[in-house]
C-alpha cells in the first residue's frame, strides 16, 4: 500500500485516482500520521430480474392470505 502526504495528494489527486482505479490502495497522511485511505469502489452485482420474479412467485405459492384479496384487506382497514 502506497503512502502519500496530504499536500502531494492534493497536488496529484488525478494521478492517485488513476492508480486507485487500477486497484491500488493509497494512505494519505498529515504530518506523518495516517488520516485517510483511497481504495477502489466495490461494485455491486445487480440481481437477475427473472430470477427475482421466479423467487417471488415461488414465495407466493406457499403463503396464503386466508382467502382475502388485497382489495378486501384494504377495504377492511378503512372501515
Amino acid at each position: 500500500m502506497k503512502t502519500v502526504g496530504a499536500f502531494e495528494a492534493k497536488t496529484h489527486l488525478s494521478r492517485l485516482l488513476d492508480k486507485v482505479e487500477q486497484g491500488e490502495k493509497i494512505t494519505i497522511t498529515r504530518h506523518g500520521a495516517p488520516v485517510a485511505r483511497l481504495v477502489p469502489v466495490e461494485t455491486e452485482e445487480k440481481p437477475d430480474v427473472k430470477k427475482v420474479i421466479e423467487e417471488i412467485r415461488a414465495f407466493r405459492k406457499g403463503n396464503k392470505l386466508r382467502g382475502l384479496s388485497l382489495r378486501k384487506m384494504i377495504e377492511e382497514g378503512r372501515a
